[in-house]
């Protein structure tokens, strides 16, 4: 055994190591990779549309023969073909491509026409590609027509050993009918499919006109087309994404509201957005649907068939099918939104195109294909009469070429005779000049040298066509060809005419594949907004002590008539108790202000709903506000916020501060919330804020028991936020403001007001059906009250002033109330101490609401102790301001009165009439 050893390397093997920078090389690598996926896998090409595998899959069944009118073959010979021929990758990402060009669903002109189990949108697989099927579709064979009329480039596949196109003749604009997908390195692309009949008719109007504008291209592409139908929203994604190329479009599945068995509604839904999976969309309503996301769905079924699509969601009986809807848009994918990025390969390049590039790409595209068609057909006619012109050469002169082959030994030497000897052009002298064919050459104009390839076609003549007839088809073909070659010298001599047969090609086109729009094309705003979402009904809205909130349906809560013990309202905590209980509507926009000055803005429906029973959830949940910090106010405001435009709001604290400022000045109110007033004295708060005019009053209300009412104009506008206001009213030690309201002022002189209020009280009394119980003794003057001036007045100035009357309703926390006309609450200056607003002396207690009513309205109680009483203000007495009213609440030795809200217009539902005091379950 030799010791065998490596010889170290010479001198100059070792020199052509050279050293090379890591980072060079990595980026070289990279770039080498990331081009290489851009451009032979991830992008279509403008052209074709079709990116390497899809073209490489169409070519192969092209080649072995698998046309829309052959019988169909196995998925996997097509498969393994295109694998072993030109896609040198994996099996299941050639069969994937195969599949989708098969599947109605995902194009919007199918190029494969399958046989089996081809997927569905339900997400299911595919067959195994040993049983399903497949062949071309008619469309396909015009993707691949004239292919082999040096149409297109060629190169040399994989391993050199066959060839391949570099993209097909392409009648069809694929790119824009069938859209694409695909993710290379560092870039992506998602371009919808269109209508066919539509990017066609964009096509010859840029033929027409190559100088038309986008905006005009887009006015007959308005957007996408897809193959599951669906309701594409708005217009101005789809215009962006065509005149740009990006742009998100958003789709909807279509449905429909129906009727069935027993009055119950249904929504049906016949078709999905694009690429949507119905069973994962399923799925994800019955989901919503258990975790109340969405309610009012009782049932959900698909029962999609043959016959197309028909998912059906039933409803509950007291659900609205339009708000159910509106969810299913916002939280499922039966409205989605497809971002388009149309990128694609153009002269090699990765380019974001635009609908008008995409167009003229494929305009010029064609033209070009037209063009080498047209020569690739003009050089095959010029060879067919080149040989031609040498057999009808022979023919002529057939005894002299007889006589030379007889006389030849062997067919190279007849060969060389016949190209060796000049032989007179005869009639063929037009053709020649004609077909200019440089290999023929004219001898002194009227003879001419045979070619090798004529004398060859020479010596294959049959026996048979020496004859007349023969020798008479050879002259017509002749004929013929000569006809041809000069449409073909005048059809590559003017563009006109080469793109008058891009036109009539595409024409065709239309005629063959076009089909109606699928997407319908609906104006609307596809982001919905939260009111969108929410059925707008009535809410009574409770705030607690505590710092608790919640919204509950009006209708949850039955009339009573005065003196009932109500029904449980809220279940707090021992210590909670609530205060605060108003009515709106979900849609109603709330302005929330803080004990520490700063408001909040909120819709009613965004409020957490809960039975009458529940605690609700704390404002600290729902807004930034500090730990102590509570909300002290809450303001309903008008729905449409530009009629906030020249409105006015007044603020008053419990201090007895007013201030005055701009309603728009709280249009704008973030998440974080804003200051709204500035508070200085310790424990101070805003206990009220109302819209108000420069032509209404002001009357503030103390828990002592006194009121002060003055114009709004006393109070001047604010230009800022932050200041402290002046002072409304001046308090009494242990007193403060318990409300404010907003009065409507009237034109009428103090004895006026007195003289109409003796005649008001003296209609009510003699109309009373229960003066035990209204009979008080009439209140003693005030000490700064002075005695009005007799007047008298006529019907027609009682009448006048009846219908501007209002009145005040006062309720105690010992359960007491009354209703005052504002007749009697006197103005007086800003400032002041005010007038007495209801008789405290007797029953103790402080005052608690003070606030305008209508007859028609009605009024909740609210104890510390959760209870709840609903009562007609028709059933509370109007009295004068300086009495104690009547039995309101009837509440228990420890229980006293907090709030009381005012609920607008009629109650809902009859009147609970009782006989023992106890409230009836609503």
């Amino acid at each position: 055994m030799t010791d065998q050893t490596t010889p170290p390397p010479d001198d100059d093997r070792r020199g052509a190591v050279a050293p090379v920078s890591i980072e060079e090389e990595l980026s070289r690598s990279y770039l080498s990779y990331a081009m290489s996926v851009i451009v032979a896998r991830a992008l279509p090409d403008v052209r074709d549309g079709l990116k390497p595998v899809h073209r490489r899959i169409l070519f192969s069944m092209n080649e072995q023969g698998h046309s829309s009118d052959r019988p169909y073959v196995k998925s996997a010979r097509v498969v393994g073909d295109v694998m072993g021929k030109y896609h040198p990758h994996g099996d299941l990402a050639i069969y994937d491509s195969l599949v989708r060009m098969a599947q109605p669903f995902s194009m919007g002109l199918p190029l494969i026409d399958g046989q089996g189990n081809f997927g569905s949108n339900d997400n299911d697989p595919p067959a195994q590609m040993r049983y399903t099927e497949c062949r071309l579709t008619k469309a396909a064979e015009a993707l691949m027509a004239d292919i082999d009329s040096d149409t297109v480039d060629f190169r040399d596949n994989y391993d050199g050993k066959e060839r391949e196109p570099t993209v097909l003749p392409a009648r069809i604009p694929n790119l824009l009918v069938n859209g694409s997908g695909g993710i290379a390195v560092g870039m992506a692309t998602n371009i919808p499919p269109h209508n066919l009949g539509e990017v066609v008719d964009a096509c010859l109007a840029m033929i027409d006109d190559p100088s038309v504008t986008a905006e005009a291209l887009v006015e007959i592409v308005p957007g996408p087309d897809f193959p599951t139908y669906g309701e594409i929203i708005g217009r101005g994604g789809a215009r962006a994404a065509l005149l740009t190329g990006r742009g998100p479009v958003i789709v909807r599945g279509a449905a429909e509201i129906e009727t069935l068995r027993a009055g119950r509604e249904a929504i049906i839904i016949s078709s999905l957005p694009f690429q949507v999976n119905k069973a994962a969309l399923c799925e994800r309503i019955g989901e919503l649907a258990r975790e109340k996301r969405i309610e009012g769905i009782s049932e959900l079924r698909d029962e999609s068939d043959r016959q197309g699509m028909r998912v059906v969601i039933e409803l509950k009986r007291d659900a609205s099918p339009d708000v159910v809807l509106n969810q299913l848009y916002r939280f499922t994918a039966l409205q989605s939104s497809f971002p388009v990025n149309a990128l694609a390969l153009h002269r090699g390049r990765p380019v974001l195109l635009t609908l008008r590039d995409m167009i003229a790409a494929f305009v010029e595209f064609r033209e070009e294909v037209v063009v080498r068609r047209t020569r690739f057909e003009l050089g095959k006619a010029r060879d067919r009469g080149h040989t031609l012109v040498g057999l009808a050469i022979a023919v002529v002169n057939i005894d002299e070429v007889i006589h030379i082959i007889r006389s030849s030994k062997d067919p190279a030497e007849a060969r060389e005779r016949l190209v060796g000897q000049d032989w007179p052009v005869g009639d063929m002298l037009p053709l020649i000049e004609l077909i200019a064919d440089p290999r023929t050459a004219l001898i002194d104009g009227s003879r001419v040298r045979l070619t090798d390839e004529q004398a060859r076609s020479i010596l294959a003549l049959t026996l048979s066509r020496l004859t007349g007839l023969g020798r008479e088809e050879i002259f017509e073909e002749a004929g013929g060809l000569a006809d041809t070659i000069r449409a073909h010298l005048d059809l590559l001599s003017s563009r006109d005419k080469i793109m008058a047969v891009v036109r009539a090609e595409l024409e065709d086109v239309k005629a063959r594949f076009a089909v109606p729009r699928r997407s319908i094309m609906v104006e609307g705003d596809a982001d919905l907004e939260d009111e969108d979402l929410i059925v707008r009904e009535d809410m009574v809205i409770t705030v607690t002590h505590g710092g608790y909130v919640k919204r509950t349906p009006l209708n949850t809560f039955r009339t009573q008539n005065r003196g009932g013990k109500g029904r449980s309202g809220m279940s707090t905590k021992e210590e909670d108790a609530v205060t605060r209980v108003f009515s709106a509507s979900t849609h109603t926009p709330m302005l929330f202000f803080s004990s520490g000055g700063k408001v909040y803005k909120l819709k009613v429906w965004r409020l957490p709903i809960g039975a009458p029973t529940a605690r609700g959830k704390a404002f600290i949940n729902l807004f930034p506000i500090e730990v102590g910090e509570t909300m002290t106010s809450i303001l309903p405001l008008p729905e449409d916020e530009a009629a906030w435009e020249g409105m006015d709001v007044i603020f008053a604290t419990r201090s007895g501060d007013v201030r005055r400022n701009r309603l728009s000045d709280f249009v704008q109110v973030n998440k974080n919330g804003k200051i709204a007033m500035k508070l200085e004295a310790e424990g101070d708060a805003i206990i009220g804020v109302s819209l108000c005019q420069a032509a209404d009053d002001v009357l503030l209300t103390t828990a002592l028991g006194r009121c002060i009412r003055f114009p709004v104009d006393d109070v001047r506008v604010f230009a800022g936020r932050e200041s402290t206001g002046v002072r409304g009213i001046r308090l009494a030690d242990g007193d403060s403001v318990i409300s404010m309201a907003i009065l409507r002022a009237v034109a009428a002189s103090p004895a006026e007001r007195e003289a109409y209020l003796k005649h008001a009280n003296a209609m009510r009394a003699a109309a009373s059906a229960d003066g035990a119980e209204t009979d008080e003794p009439p209140p003693a003057p005030e000490e700064d009250e002075e005695p009005a001036a007799e007047a008298s007045l006529s019907l027609e100035r009682i009448a006048e002033l009846g219908a501007a009357e209002e009145f005040v309703l006062t309720v105690s926390s010992e359960g007491f109330g009354k209703r005052t006309s504002a007749y009697d609450y006197r103005r007086t200056g800003r400032g002041g101490q005010g007038l007495i607003a209801h008789d405290l002396t007797k029953r103790g207690g402080r005052l608690v609401a003070s606030f305008p009513v209508e007859e028609s309205d009605e009024i909740l109680l609210v104890s510390d102790q959760g209870q709840l009483i609903r009562v007609p203000v028709s059933q509370v007495r109007i009295a004068g301001r300086n009495t104690q009213g009547v039995t309101i609440f009837r509440k228990a030795d420890d229980e006293h009165v907090v709030s009381v809200e005012r609920i607008e217009g009629d109650g809902e539902g009859g009147a609970d009439v009782e006989t023992d005091g106890e409230a009836t379950p609503a």
